[in-house]
């Protein structure tokens, strides 16, 4: 729904907003603490963030608003996720009125804002559950290329979304240090398996889905309405051991290789900021089956895609020593998803299974055909056979300890503000000790 609050001639008394990855016409939700307070909800803008709790008791909110400030007022989320679209519009709505130039009672709302470089912020919801999918078609086809040259994808992968259940209680928000996992390893050249520290730890850029009021067990979401489910997105990089995977996928999947990490950026991009910015999900190729009809939508298929740009950066411990900045690895769009997020959102209710406020959903690695927008190590180096080189002259096949990761994403559209989600970043720390 595009309303005044997508008016890209609309500016905010907050002077830091424009140009940054907060405008007005961002207001991303999130949970922070200020200096010496406990976590509670907040809305960035530009380089600060509104308090939602002193919004709520301010006077200045009413009827569905004030409902929602007071649901976000706590240390997750979960409960302004449970309320749906309604509510979360309308404080949108008012507070876009509230920090728009020339508003009234800008000194009242001015005393709710903390510098953001002053605060902590942390998961914007208390997951519940995690499941990550695997709807990046050209992800799915470089790695399977490197296994089955001549059948890159399974026979499944094209008529049903694929999606692992992950560990929700190591999911961590963008700066959390990560931990190079400790596992099984088992070369092809032997006979056994080894146990140590993964030496192909490798990053995984996708998009993360925040569940909004989920479903009852056994009653699925049709797709048609599977809309009113997301409550917004994030950044999401679910890091993998590559060497413990291949040892260990085979017959259930990802365990040790995945579970470990998973790390999201902070803010939920509201479901109402990306409205602009949804676009036509992208046309399958001739030959390619259509989807069975419980994942089929004609308006999910008009819409069901958002134009944003994603990208992949690295910074390495020596990089950082000489003062070089972080190296762009790639660069592409999130139109390269085979499967939309209703649909996703469709097929894991499906068989009855409930979605609950705050629930996470990966989207699976998003890349691109060519070698500009690889989202793993694993696509861009071969597997590890085709190092890359740094401006610095150093190389990589996978992370090395030290290394820092960063992920980015920005939503562009013309005749409208392009807004950003702010970094979602992690620095690889040595194994623990075993």
């Amino acid at each position: 729904m595009i309303d005044e609050t997508h008016d890209a001639t609309r500016r905010s008394w907050v002077a830091s907003a424009q140009g940054s990855d907060f405008p007005i016409q961002n207001l991303p939700l999130g949970v922070f603490s200020p200096t010496g307070g406990p976590p509670r909800g907040g809305v960035a803008i530009g380089d600060q963030i509104l308090d939602l709790a002193q919004a709520a008791a301010s006077g200045l909110l009413s009827g569905e608003a004030l409902a929602a400030a007071q649901a976000a007022s706590g240390a997750t989320l979960n409960p302004l996720l449970a309320l749906g679209a309604a509510p979360r519009r309308a404080l949108r709505r008012r507070l876009f009125e509230l920090l728009s130039d020339g508003a009234q009672d800008q000194a009242r709302v001015a005393a709710w804002l903390h510098p953001a470089a002053d605060c902590t912020l942390h998961l914007p919801c208390a997951i519940g559950d995690y499941t990550d999918f695997y709807a990046g078609i050209h992800h799915a086809l470089n790695v399977g290329r490197q296994f089955r040259p001549d059948n890159p994808l399974l026979p499944n992968y094209k008529h049903v979304p694929i999606g692992y259940h992950g560990r929700a209680s190591s999911v961590r928000v963008s700066g959390a240090p990560v931990r190079r996992p400790n596992g099984q390893q088992k070369a092809p050249d032997v006979e056994a398996p080894v146990f140590g520290p993964a030496r192909r730890l490798d990053l995984e850029l996708e998009l993360g889905v925040w569940i909004g009021p989920g479903n009852v067990l056994g009653e699925p979401v049709p797709i048609g309405e599977a809309e009113a489910h997301i409550a917004g997105l994030c950044l999401l990089n679910d890091w993998s051991a590559r060497d413990l995977q291949a040892w260990e996928y085979q017959p259930l999947g990802p365990f040790l290789a995945k579970n470990f990490m998973t790390t999201v950026s902070p803010w939920i991009i509201t479901a109402e900021a990306l409205a602009p910015f949804r676009t036509a999900q992208a046309k399958r190729p001739e030959g390619d089956p259509t989807p069975l009809p419980y994942l089929m939508d004609e308006a999910d298929q008009a819409t069901g895609a958002y134009a944003l740009q994603l990208g992949v950066l690295i910074r390495t411990p020596a990089m950082r020593q000489a003062g070089i900045a972080a190296h762009r690895l790639g660069q592409g769009p999130a139109t390269n998803l085979y499967w939309t997020m209703a649909q996703l959102v469709t097929h894991h209710t499906v068989g009855g299974c409930d979605l609950r406020p705050g629930d996470l959903l990966g989207s699976g690695t998003i890349s691109t055909p060519d070698d500009s927008g690889l989202g793993s190590l694993l696509e861009l180096t071969r597997g590890g056979k085709e190092p890359i080189t740094l401006p610095n002259g150093e190389t990589r096949t996978f992370l090395e300890d030290g290394d820092e990761l960063i992920l980015a994403g920005r939503a562009v559209a013309e005749g409208f503000v392009s807004i950003g989600f702010g970094p979602c970043t992690g620095v690889v720390a040595p194994a623990p000790q075993a």
